[in-house]
């Protein structure tokens, strides 16, 4: 009995695992060569383009054939398309299997050697290259029209998942927690909480649900493409596809201006990297400095007789402090005590809710002025777009083309950006309590969130409470450190330094000062004071040494 072996090939390995592709060709094929009296020796299978030479089974089976040359092989195909879907794979492959002795056979066409024979079997091959390529053309096409409805087409990125949705197909959902776990690493990249790309990996690794390489790590690449991916904003942008920016059909995890934040800061210059022995043990690390050299400490175990030690040093040469220990419980135990001195007592912190929630209401009455303002400037930025695309239409210069294309895409992502802020603006805004209520939780017991242990919560308790870092002396301790807006102003209220009006005309000539200013000591630009009925708020700065008066009622 002749010997025989057979191939079969699916274009995916996605195929070969969901459908029984190749399962059905073997059958079909061992069908044939029981017909044929043929002895089936060993089946080849690949999950390769037909476009391609070099499949790995394929070139087994040439191998094999080789190795069996006297046993005058029949080599057995489903339909000529298995064999490749390229006239020149074709004629390579035939040329291949011809070299080794063995013949083709197949039950859906007659091999043969005269010229009709020849004929049919080149016409249909190039049929089959026919096939792919009209194949591939409708697949982009159809994939490009989809990105044009607002559509992801390509694998779901780390956060999101495919769903199907009645009269949409599979769209893009979030897939939690992977979703929020994203989505705080990019709004934290975004508002400064990550200075480098960097401790953006690192909050990624801390997640073991997070997808990690072989190496239990997220490579710097992955990192990169998470916070420059448009889709996270909610848009889709593919200059393959030729695609220009548009709102996504799927729900954003950051806004558009975030986006825009992120780009912008991934183009700036390199940063020193944050030290990789931030941890636990030492949270004040980059954050306290020497009072001598105004240097930051640096901090380690110290082995003893019986045990280790924590310490903080100063190791800047020609310091007075230089290899000075100063105790780890000593140092962190006066910080916790300066950040018990930042909470305000509750009448005065109630008070200044108060001053906050006056100017929420203040801001939330400009946006109506602010939504114009944003039509204009949207308005605006369809001229110039219109404007350079006919400029475009009339130029011949390739380096003009491109210039003018660059710059066409520049002011479609402004406009997306503008139209996102004004579609915000017409939504009602979340209420003074949901939106400030971690803010305020903080300002009233910065402690608590101390507390907690966890290093990135004592990392932000210091970004927030102390942002330009203090000064420690190893005998004389803590130095005055500066701190931000919030607790300056309930400071100037604690020490009378700013005081609360609450009577009718207790009112200067001299209207509005910021916040800010105030608690710089610096007046900033005046204006008319909103006379309204009611007990007013009005404060006194010792520096400008005049009343000012905050706008709108604060007391029914």
């Amino acid at each position: 009995m002749d010997k025989a072996v057979i191939y079969c090939r699916v274009s995916t390995k996605r195929q070969s695992k969901e459908h029984d592709g190749l399962m059905s060709q073997a059958t079909r094929c061992r069908e044939f060569a029981q017909y044929r009296n043929l002895e089936v020796m060993q089946v080849f299978q690949d999950s390769e383009s037909g476009s391609l030479i070099d499949r790995p089974g394929m070139q087994a089976m040439l191998k094999f054939a080789r190795a069996h040359r006297k046993d005058n092989l029949t080599i057995i195909i489903d339909d000529l398309s298995r064999l490749a879907r390229g006239i020149q794979t074709h004629l390579r492959l035939r040329t291949a299997i011809a070299s080794t002795g063995a013949k083709l056979a197949s039950p859906s066409i007659e091999f043969g050697e005269d010229s009709d024979s020849l004929l049919v079997e080149h016409l249909l091959a190039s049929v089959s290259q026919h096939h792919r390529q009209k194949n591939a053309e409708q697949t982009r096409n159809r994939r490009r029209a989809r990105m044009l409805n607002g559509y992801w087409v390509h694998f779901a990125p780390i956060g999101y998942k495919y769903a199907a949705k009645p009269g949409h197909g599979k769209v893009l959902v979030r897939n939690e927690p992977l979703a929020s776990i994203v989505a705080e690493g990019l709004e934290g990249y975004a508002s400064g909480r990550f200075q480098l790309r960097a401790e953006v990996k690192r909050f990624f690794e801390q997640f073991p649900e997070f997808p990690k390489n072989a190496k239990g790590e997220v490579s710097n690449e992955h990192v990169n493409r998470i916070l420059s991916r448009v889709i996270y904003a909610g848009h889709i942008q593919s200059d393959i596809m030729d695609v220009s920016l548009r709102p996504a059909q799927n729900e954003p995890l950051i806004s558009l201006a975030t986006f825009q934040k992120i780009q912008d800061r991934m183009q700036e210059k390199a940063k020193i990297p944050a030290r990789k022995d931030l941890n636990e043990d030492f949270p004040l690390r980059s954050s306290v400095c020497c009072a001598d050299c105004d240097n930051p400490l640096t901090a380690c175990w110290t082995k003893g007789r019986s045990k280790h030690y924590p310490y903080y040093y100063c190791f800047t040469k020609r310091c007075e402090s230089y290899g000075k220990a100063i105790r780890r419980e000593k140092i962190e135990g006066e910080f916790e005590s300066l950040l018990h001195k930042l909470e305000p007592a509750a009448p005065l912190f109630k008070t200044a809710t108060k001053m906050f929630e006056t100017w929420w209401n203040y801001r939330q009455a400009q946006i109506a002025h602010r939504r114009k303002a944003l039509e204009d400037e949207i308005r605006k930025l369809d001229t110039k777009i219109e404007q350079l695309m006919d400029r475009l239409v009339e130029t011949d210069g390739d380096a003009m083309i491109k210039a003018y294309e660059t710059r066409i895409k520049k002011l479609e992502t402004d406009k997306a950006v503008l139209v996102e802020k004004s579609g915000q603006s017409l939504r009602p805004m979340r209420s003074f309590d949901a939106a400030l209520r971690t803010a305020l939780d903080f300002i009233s017991n910065p402690h608590n969130l101390w507390s907690s242990g966890r290093l990135c919560d004592r990392r932000t308790v210091l970004k927030l409470a102390f942002p330009e870092g203090f000064q420690y002396h190893r005998n004389t301790g803590l130095r005055t450190a500066e701190t931000p807006l919030p607790f300056k102003l309930l400071g100037a209220l604690a020490s009378k330094r700013i005081q609360v009006a609450e009577r009718e005309g207790f009112e200067p000539s001299i209207s509005f000062l910021s916040l800010y200013s105030l608690s710089r000591g610096a007046p900033s630009t005046t204006r008319p004071s909103l006379r309204k009925r009611g007990i007013r708020i009005a404060v006194y700065h010792s520096s400008v040494k005049q009343c000012i008066s905050v706008p709108g009622t604060v007391f029914a």
